[in-house]
């Protein structure tokens, strides 16, 4: 079966860190340009950072910069988020996805329905003291 498999987020406490894995089953990570969108009730998804296929290129939301980290590792085929000196308003439902995209050295970390060949199926981060 050909899914994105996730893992991490939970409880944790302001100022606390986490890390998401979006691990590929079924198939190769290696092409594609992978994003991490979060969702809150009530808000549309917000698109929070981006890493390309080819030359790793990486980008961020403002909201997120400088405190979170996306890498991926092919030879795990999984990429990670890691999130650092996290925020109440960072609680979210976060998503990773996959869009065929193996000649692009950029990134596209805006949300943008019908781009994405694959998704998982999200992990609760919830940050509170």
């Amino acid at each position: 079966q050909l899914q994105l498999v996730q893992s991490g987020g939970g409880l944790v406490q302001p100022g606390g860190s986490l890390r998401l894995s979006c691990e590929a089953s079924g198939f190769t990570l290696d092409k594609y340009e992978i994003v991490w969108f979060r969702q809150t009730p009530g808000k549309e998804r917000e698109g929070v950072s981006c890493i390309s296929a080819r030359d790793y290129t990486t980008n961020y939301a403002d909201s997120v910069k400088g405190r979170f980290t996306i890498s991926r590792d092919n030879a795990e085929n999984t990429v990670y988020l890691q999130m650092n000196s996290l925020k109440p308003e960072d609680t979210a439902v976060y998503y990773c996805a996959a869009c065929w995209n193996p000649r692009s050295r950029i990134c596209t970390v805006a949300f943008e329905d019908g781009r994405y060949n694959y998704y998982g199926l999200g992990t609760q981060v919830t940050v509170s003291s």
